[in-house]
């Protein structure tokens, strides 16, 4: 099949977990025999081919509200007027408003909705009206729409009475992980706590960070991370962690040796995110064997299956702190049943064999347009 994905940044992937999942995915149905084309920034100008992957560039407006929707609009466009594919993956609900435009070539569009956008507390009034609005978008005119997560699935469900196709992340299952890159931040193995995530409201580094300073934790914290949009989210951590010479900001960090390392040397990963659906971090975290403490939602609670510490407040980390730098038995447990799991439930082979069963399907002409085209929110059916 000739495949063609789009929405992200691309590959090779340098970002956040829509780059890897392309990567992951579509180098394995390149490797199946498709012909997959990969539509994503300019990151890597001179990259025209990754894993077997086509990539191609796209200009975007380098502003936060249009970034996205500006490069997939072009990308669009050029899928619309080359080589009809067989299949389109979009990724982002936020892109919604172009599965029609892809569709005018009679081209079945599947759609991966992340988590709940709309939440986040960085966008305004107009985004998370925006965001709903392309929820709903999406429902009507894809012909598939992908779930990353149980907990997603049950909000399409719930909110659409429509159907999703549940197809999860893989997990890296690390093994044999050099220790030298940890000299280099001044941190000794197993002798500290981490967190890894983008600096926003809904990752709760804020919290994390001021949980800690009130700890009594002999072990330092690793906070990797920043904030390309929030620079007054990013000064309230500063200020919070300022005059704690335990508390350790290093800044974004995208060599791969180094993060891997930081993961699978951990003597805790602390893992704050609220409001997506299977989060990337969170399963290299796991497939490193690190225990986790972990924000209190359903998600975080069904890709751990309940067997970590939890904190819903900066409160309550001080005492799951305390106990994780006290049991050593604990930790190593809690570590060895994350990597089990990571490497039971969580694999890209699969993934992608779901994603080409899907394809395949879509190519057939199977679709939910029947069902979604009519949909509403249910509270707007309950009125």
């Amino acid at each position: 099949m000739r495949i063609a994905m789009l929405g992200t940044r691309g590959v090779p992937a340098a970002y956040g977990g829509f780059e890897t999942a392309v990567e992951e995915i579509g180098g394995r149905l390149a490797a199946r025999g498709h012909d997959v084309t990969v539509y994503g920034d300019r990151t890597h100008p001179g990259v025209k081919e990754h894993r077997g992957m086509r990539v191609v560039h796209v200009p975007s407006v380098p502003l936060k509200q249009v970034e996205t929707l500006s490069r997939t609009g072009i990308a669009s466009l050029l899928v619309t007027c080359g080589p009809r594919p067989d299949v389109v993956f979009v990724f982002n609900a936020a892109n919604a408003p172009y599965v029609s435009m892809l569709r005018t070539r009679g081209v079945p569009v599947a759609v991966h909705v992340d988590g709940l956008e709309w939440r986040r507390t960085k966008w305004g009034g107009a985004g998370r009206a925006y965001y709903r609005w392309a929820e709903e978008h999406s429902v009507r005119t894809a012909d598939a729409l992908i779930a990353d997560a149980p907990g997603i699935a049950d909000y399409y469900a719930r909110e659409f009475d429509v159907a999703t196709e549940l197809l999860r992340y893989g997990a890296p299952v690390l093994e044999r992980v050099h220790a030298r890159p940890l000299g280099e931040l001044a941190l000794e193995p197993h002798g500290y706590h981490l967190v890894v995530a983008r600096f926003e409201p809904e990752n709760h580094v804020l919290e994390m960070v001021r949980g800690y300073r009130a700890s009594g934790a002999r072990l330092p914290l690793a906070v990797v991370g920043s904030a390309p949009y929030s620079a007054d989210y990013t000064r309230a951590v500063r200020e919070a962690a300022e005059g704690d010479d335990r508390i350790r900001l290093l800044g974004s960090i995208y060599d791969q040796r180094t993060l891997d390392a930081l993961y699978a040397y951990a003597r805790t990963y602390i893992h704050g995110h609220s409001v997506g659906g299977t989060n990337p971090s969170l399963l290299r975290a796991m497939g490193a064997g690190a225990a986790t403490i972990a924000f209190d939602v359903d998600f975080n609670r069904e890709v751990l299956d309940d067997d970590a510490w939890t904190f819903s407040s900066a409160a309550d980390l001080p005492a799951a702190l305390a106990e994780a730098e006290e049991d050593d038995q604990l930790v190593a447990v809690r570590g060895a049943r994350a990597r089990e799991r990571a490497a039971r439930a969580f694999r890209w082979d699969e993934v992608a064999e779901g994603y080409e069963q899907l394809a395949e399907r879509l190519a057939a002409g199977e679709s939910i347009r029947g069902m979604g085209r009519g949909a509403r929110r249910a509270v707007q059916n309950a009125r």
